[in-house]
């Protein structure tokens, strides 16, 4: 994309201090491994890799983008340190930006921080977390939602969300954020020109009609971006699934049975589960937080009642609620209770113990779940749990929202940037429609093209970029 590849300039007046020095850090995870990558950047690269490198064979081994075979050496002492493969890139032609050197050492531990050491005795000092990242934004060699897409990809926990970390990266977002902002630039020009000529005779203003219906086509779109948030939410984060239910209504066997696995303790008394116990899974690749809760019934205890308390705190908080109802005995208070305290969320209603005489009738349910589907489960015998995941995967997608954009928001500073350009956009329409001088709507639509740029970093303060890449591991 060629705007996020365009040379930016420093976002202060001074050329930060960063830009000067050469950095260095381990790349790659920390523990043991057959490779490990000792990264360094800035103009002292190639001062370094000379100082330090024993090639085998070549005379020059630092030609740009290429591997080169052999050694390498503590500055002080000449002593052999490993045996290494080093590949030197000029800049511009790197992540940074910046001359960049790479030593691909064997991955242990020890080797990796005896290399570094010596990098950093040879005229490096350490990188901060997300350096080499920044360096890259603010060499216009990425975006900043291309530079926050990098971290998406290294913590994607789903399929779905590392293809839209790949597709941030590529690009996608920052493409429809820059024909949003060059729409609504179009619509500022037109304004600013009334403005600048509205005293003058044979200028005709805009007409108000058509300023306004392209405001609100543009708000149309800014706000079909923000309703993706949800679906990208749940592609990064994963969704929470919280089951509640009176006690003894099966919730830790079917958390187990949902999980595949004896996570929960099960035991033939009410009230075992005393916390919440929270798990990690996925429904056709969609990562899943299953959340265990504490039975509802009348607290015995301060102890109980905290629990209760979390129940409710954890259902509110919940992207899918699963009511679970004992199918073996009657409708109870504690039911109705739990019912109505979720009657406006999103909601599946599964009935347990179909192994068992049922019981309880659904003409006996209350009107809040009266037309819902009730699906008939068997923790114990596994009976019934297909459809229930396939309930849950549906009720996901309802919590997701469906999305009008093809580009998908994950990041909530995003997300809270364009709900500003939409309020400022809000305002630019109510004063055009009021009748207002042209300077308040040429206003606001400046705010609404101050908060897109922040999305990409066109607008953006130092103490916003020191919180955005503090979030990185060191070495990225």
């Amino acid at each position: 994309h060629r705007q996020a590849r365009q040379k930016r300039p420093p976002l202060s007046s001074e050329t930060p201090v960063t830009q000067a020095d050469t950095i260095a850090a381990i790349a790659t995870p920390p523990g043991t491994g057959g490779i490990g990558i000792v990264r360094a950047s800035g103009p002292g690269a190639e001062r370094i890799g000379r100082a330090l490198f024993r090639p085998s064979k070549t005379s020059n081994p630092l030609l740009s983008h290429r591997l080169s075979h052999g050694k390498i050496v503590c500055p002080t002492t000449g002593r052999i340190l490993d045996e290494v493969l080093l590949v030197f890139m000029r800049a511009p032609r790197s992540f940074t930006g910046e001359d960049t050197l790479e030593i691909h050492c064997h991955g242990g531990p020890l080797i990796l921080e005896e290399v570094l050491t010596a990098v950093l005795r040879a005229g490096a000092r350490p990188a901060e977390p997300g350096e080499f990242t920044r360096r890259a934004f603010l060499n216009g060699r990425l975006d900043l939602a291309q530079a926050e897409a990098v971290q998406e990809m290294i913590t994607a926990r789903s399929q779905r969300g590392l293809d839209l970390a790949l597709g941030h990266l590529r690009g996608d977002l920052s493409r429809s954020i820059g024909e949003l902002r060059a729409a609504l630039l179009d619509v500022l020009a037109l304004l600013e020109a009334e403005i600048d000529f509205q005293e003058e005779d044979g200028v005709e203003a805009s007409p108000r009609d058509a300023l306004l219906d392209r405001l609100r086509d543009i708000a149309a779109r800014i706000g079909g971006l923000t309703a993706s948030y949800g679906e990208g939410r749940m592609a990064r984060e994963g969704a929470r699934v919280v089951i509640t239910g009176k006690a003894n209504a099966g919730k830790s066997s079917l958390f187990n049975r949902l999980l595949g696995e004896d996570r929960a303790i099960v035991t033939p008394h009410a009230g075992t589960t005393r916390d919440f116990i929270e798990e990690g899974a996925s429904i056709r690749g969609v990562p899943v937080r299953y959340v265990d809760t504490a039975g509802i019934r009348a607290a015995r205890d301060p102890a109980e009642r905290e629990g209760i308390d979390r129940v409710w705190r954890q259902a509110a908080a919940a992207d899918v609620v699963v009511i679970l109802l004992d199918g073996s005995v009657p409708f109870t208070t504690e039911d109705r209770d739990i019912v109505a305290a979720n009657r406006d969320r999103n909601v599946v209603v599964a009935m347990n113990k179909s192994d068992l005489p049922a019981v309880l009738r659904e003409d006996s349910l209350p009107g809040e779940i009266t037309g819902r589907e009730i699906l008939r489960v068997s923790a114990r015998t596994g009976e019934g749990i297909p459809a229930l995941r396939d309930a849950v995967f549906a009720a996901l997608g309802r919590a997701a929202g469906a999305s009008r954009s093809e580009a998908v928001l994950t990041n909530l500073r995003h997300k809270v940037a364009l709900e500003r350009s939409c309020a400022s956009l809000r305002a630019a329409e109510q004063g055009l429609s009021g009748g207002l001088s042209p300077e308040f709507a040429a206003f606001d639509l400046r705010e609404a093209l101050g908060a897109l740029g922040e999305v990409t970093g066109q607008t953006i303060g130092e103490e916003v970029l020191d919180r955005i890449f503090s979030t990185f591991c060191i070495g990225k």
